[in-house]
């Protein structure tokens, strides 16, 4: 994938598509919460800075929009986000200087009251995200180099300092912004009073619906294939330890982790991670500089390195193998699939009772096969929101209709098998409380939380050092900026 020319900033945060979001949805675009990175100490305002014209390497000084707080907006700053924009793809027909003004004053506030308020981002943890990006970079482009060459940097330290300022300045905003709505929660009565207050020729209208199940059927690992990973591992883990060979070297050659591999295995990894179990049991049970013996994961199998502890953290380096399956194995797997299928098509067992008798994928099989939207946290999928995948595996299938055998790939990209039905079809309808509940409740819980953001915020830039200069004096926000 071709490299964008786009402003360093927007590598890392993604920020157009958001903010086409905020300034496309006039009725929310003032409250819509917008992560931008870019962190500026006064004393460095008008010091040499790039500027976002043609000649990226001419310097100049620049002026300063905005302070606050401990943070500056500079004209560039506003300039370079148009300009990103533009780059993306995004419609800028409708974008101001005011409206990016205000979403970076807004950024800067949270950014600002995240230090008074002593949340502190790790230098470990900003380093990993540093490493992670940089790997990213050097694989689209193919060097360090040419990385530097891009961005008209001098030095791979010089862009390494950057980007850790951009990310630190990143996590302290969206902290605060975490913190601000962190215990904010809703009673059923709060979600009953929002939707009542909806007058009902407003209530949203909810798109045509499905839920969806699925049995999982995995080709069975040969014995023998495991114990060659395994015997692989044991001579890595040997070689480390006896012989001081390097674990970053070996993960970079023979780790099959494409999250990791490049940097040498190297994760930052805590307890809450969404991890595989066995890993991260294994993980934290290591000393710093202990590496642990092969274990299996659900991805494969692997070896872990720890390399220190980070308060609650844990830096750990890992080397991933994963074992290969038989033409053998592999058939058998569908053919079992197959019986199953026949047995729910033959009325001997439902489509339910033979998820959680049968299929191998854990989180759905004890939820009688049927799949969890991970955006709302209930069992039905919008059709012109679902995964394109799935739409084309569903939009034919009756209720009750089990789909033929069908063939994917797990994220190592290990194949497996898996029959799918819909469970029930929600045709398009407005709102209704007991149908639409899950829905209903998140709006409302979205609403409490942007109340709660409100109030933060208008009490913050009444006590916060704000300064508006120039023509963005001039800007109509919807923020009380120029505390008048």
């Amino acid at each position: 994938m071709q490299l964008k020319r786009t402003n360093l900033k927007f590598i890392i945060n993604g920020f157009a598509a958001f903010l086409f979001v905020a300034i496309g949805n006039r009725a929310i675009a003032q409250e819509v919460i917008v992560t931008d990175s870019t962190a500026i100490q006064p004393q460095e305002a008008i010091a040499e800075l790039r500027t976002a014209q043609d000649n990226p390497g001419r310097y100049k000084v620049d002026g300063i929009a905005a302070v606050v707080g401990q943070y500056v907006i500079l004209d560039s700053d506003i300039d370079m986000l148009y300009q990103d924009l533009k780059s993306q793809g995004v419609s800028t027909a409708d974008v101001t200087d005011c409206q990016l003004a205000g979403n970076l004053l807004e950024n800067k506030l949270y950014a600002h009251h995240a230090i008074q308020d002593s949340i502190v981002v790790s230098e470990a943890e900003l380093s990993n995200y540093v490493d992670q990006q940089i790997s990213q970079m050097v694989g689209q482009v193919g060097s360090i180099e040419k990385v530097l060459d891009f961005y008209k940097r001098e030095s791979e330290t010089e862009f390494r300092q950057e980007l850790l300022e951009i990310n630190r300045q990143r996590e302290l905003s969206n902290r605060m912004q975490e913190k601000i709505i962190g215990d904010v929660e809703v009673t059923p009565d709060e979600v009953r009073e929002y939707f009542n207050s909806i007058p009902e020729d407003e209530r949203p209208i909810f798109g045509d619906e499905v839920e969806v199940a699925q049995i999982v059927i995995k080709p069975e690992i040969p014995q023998s294939e495991k114990q060659k990973i395994m015997a692989r591992l044991y001579e890595m883990r040997e070689d480390v330890l006896d012989n001081g060979a390097s674990f970053n070297t070996k993960a970079i050659m023979y780790s099959q982790d494409p999250g990791s591999s490049r940097n040498g295995g190297k994760m930052l990894i805590s307890r809450k991670d969404p991890l595989d179990k066995d890993f991260k049991d294994t993980a934290f049970s290591l000393q710093e500089g202990e590496i642990s013996e092969p274990f299996e994961s659900q991805f494969g199998f692997h070896i872990i390195m720890l390399d220190k502890v980070v308060g609650q953290n844990l830096e750990i380096r890992h080397i991933l193998l994963i074992p290969d399956v038989t033409q053998a194995t592999t058939e058998r797997a569908r053919k079992k699939l197959d019986s199953i299928r026949n047995q729910i098509v033959d009325k001997e067992l439902t489509f339910a009772q033979a998820a959680k008798k049968y299929s191998e994928e854990e989180e759905t099989a004890a939820n009688s096969g049927r799949l969890i939207n991970p955006t709302t946290g209930d069992t039905r999928f919008e059709l012109t929101k679902i995964d394109p995948e799935i739409y084309d595996q569903v939009v034919n299938l009756k209720e009750g209709e089990v789909s033929l055998i069908l063939t994917d790939q797990d994220r190592t990209g290990r194949v497996f098998f898996k029959v799918i039905t819909v469970n029930k079809r929600f045709p398009e309808h407005r709102a209704e409380f007991a149908q639409d509940y899950m829905k209903i409740q998140e709006l409302a819980l979205q609403q409490k939380q942007l109340n709660e953001i409100t109030k933060w915020r208008k009490e913050k830039i009444a006590d916060t050092y704000i300064k508006v200069n120039g023509k963005f004096r001039n800007c109509e926000y919807a923020h009380n900026w120029l505390k008048k």
